[in-house]
């Protein structure tokens, strides 16, 4: 381990505190990045300095922000994510399956047009792929995040949240139908002139424990105008269900099979 004299050590000091980054502390002393995190670690503990880490959050700094991607996060949030709170961080994750790479590239996108400053990084698990985003602000963002599981407690958007949704209540409808919802073809059989003849027919589903999402769900669908009925899978009724020709075809048009 190399070790350096006083006098870069008070030159490297010298030059943090008059606002040059680590990297360029480092690159012109020609000392480890790491090295030099840590003598300003040290040197603010000596100055009794307390540091808050730069933050782009935009409900803590008021910046505008892209709302049109904030809405799909959000649908992929109520679906299928959740964070985990850790003393400095909260971790936001959505879980993806593998088989739509195209919802992955997509989650990432989302969560680095919202909080562009937040580090994003899928991480492959068992038969999916995990986006996580660091920063502690996530909570900010998602104020429905608390203790237990989200279809165990009550779910309600804030004012800000809800006019994002009435803004852009296809970009929502998208990330719940991405995040737990899917496309599917159904069939059926009749008898015409006394033969039996196989009818296909697509609909959507969308499924969720909880009441609260599976309501939101179904308020933003009927004020874009497609008409869903609950579905019950033995008892219970957890689906939502878009299967009039008409209505499918508006979320074709909108949404489309998952990628």
């Amino acid at each position: 381990m190399t070790e350096y004299g006083p006098s870069v050590r008070q030159e490297a000091v010298t030059l943090m505190r008059q606002g040059l980054a680590n990297r360029e502390v480092a690159e012109r002393l020609g000392v480890p990045r790491g090295t030099v995190g840590w003598w300003r670690y040290q040197d603010r503990k000596l100055r009794g300095e307390v540091f808050e880490r730069p933050t782009d959050c935009p409900r803590c700094t008021g910046r505008p922000f892209d709302r049109h991607a904030y809405a799909y996060l959000l649908g992929l949030y109520l679906g299928d994510g959740h964070i985990v709170s850790k003393p400095k961080q909260h971790h936001l994750s959505i879980s993806c399956a593998d088989a739509w790479p195209g919802l992955i590239e997509a989650a990432i996108q989302a969560m680095r047009k919202v909080m562009p400053s937040a580090g994003v990084q899928p991480r492959q698990r068992k038969g999916c792929t995990e986006v996580k985003s660091y920063t502690k602000h996530w909570t900010c963002m998602f104020p429905q995040h608390g203790p237990g599981k989200k279809h165990e407690r009550t779910i309600t958007l804030e004012s800000w949240q809800q006019r994002i949704v009435n803004e852009f209540p296809w970009e929502f409808i998208r990330g719940l139908i991405h995040s737990d919802g899917c496309r599917v073809t159904n069939w059926t059989t009749r008898l015409v002139g006394g033969e039996r003849k196989r009818y296909e027919y697509p609909r959507y589903l969308f499924t969720n424990k909880s009441d609260d999402i599976r309501r939101l769900c179904g308020d933003t669908l009927t004020s874009v105008g497609v008409e869903w009925s609950t579905v019950a899978r033995g008892s219970d009724p957890f689906h939502i269900s878009v299967a009039k020709r008409a209505s499918v075809a508006l979320m074709d048009a909108h949404i489309g099979p998952k990628y």
